[in-house]
């Protein structure tokens, strides 16, 4: 594992979390693609800006990249040694969504933009709920693909907090 792709079900799932513990574990370099993709304000980059960068973030020989961007996903699969895919329940997404507003009131995230203060809104609550259960089918096709595609390649889905963390702790040893 030195080249890790990070993705989830959902936001809130917990992707930048796990990939800032991973890399931890590992010594490898972390990126989160919503600092990349956010510029202040909540204005999106440019899409070829965005793609230029996950290029040049791929060309490493390590690396962690946490994020969906379905759009973009092509650029980190075919670079990717490591596929791990967060599957956490709706309801725990939605809490991690409410938790991570009180504690970052106001300012950004660690792995966020500057200038892009934590949100919620009723449009952002909506769309969790309403893209849950089709991101998960989409990442499941997703997987099936990538792994039929490289079979060489490691995948790895955790469903719960505790797969999650013994996964951490397996990559710690």
């Amino acid at each position: 594992m030195q080249r890790i792709m990070v993705i989830g079900v959902s936001a809130g799932v917990g992707k930048s979390r796990f990939a800032r513990r991973l890399g931890e574990a590992t010594d490898l370099p972390v990126h989160h693609l919503d600092a990349y993709f956010w510029k202040p304000g909540w204005i999106e980059a440019e899409e070829k800006e965005f793609q230029r960068k996950q290029q040049e973030l791929t060309g490493g020989s390590q690396w962690i990249i946490e994020g969906n961007y379905n759009s973009t996903a092509h650029i980190r699969l075919t670079s990717c040694d490591t596929l791990i895919q967060l599957q956490l329940p709706l309801w725990h997404c939605l809490w991690r969504v409410f938790k991570r507003r009180i504690q970052y009131r106001k300012q950004a995230r660690p792995d966020m933009a500057p200038g892009c203060p934590e949100k919620i809104d009723r449009e952002f609550l909506k769309f969790i709920v309403t893209t849950y259960h089709s991101r998960q089918k989409s990442q499941r096709h997703l997987i099936e693909e990538f792994s039929t595609a490289f079979p060489e390649k490691q995948v790895y889905v955790l469903r719960g907090q505790k797969e999650v963390d013994s996964f951490i702790t397996l990559a710690s040893k």
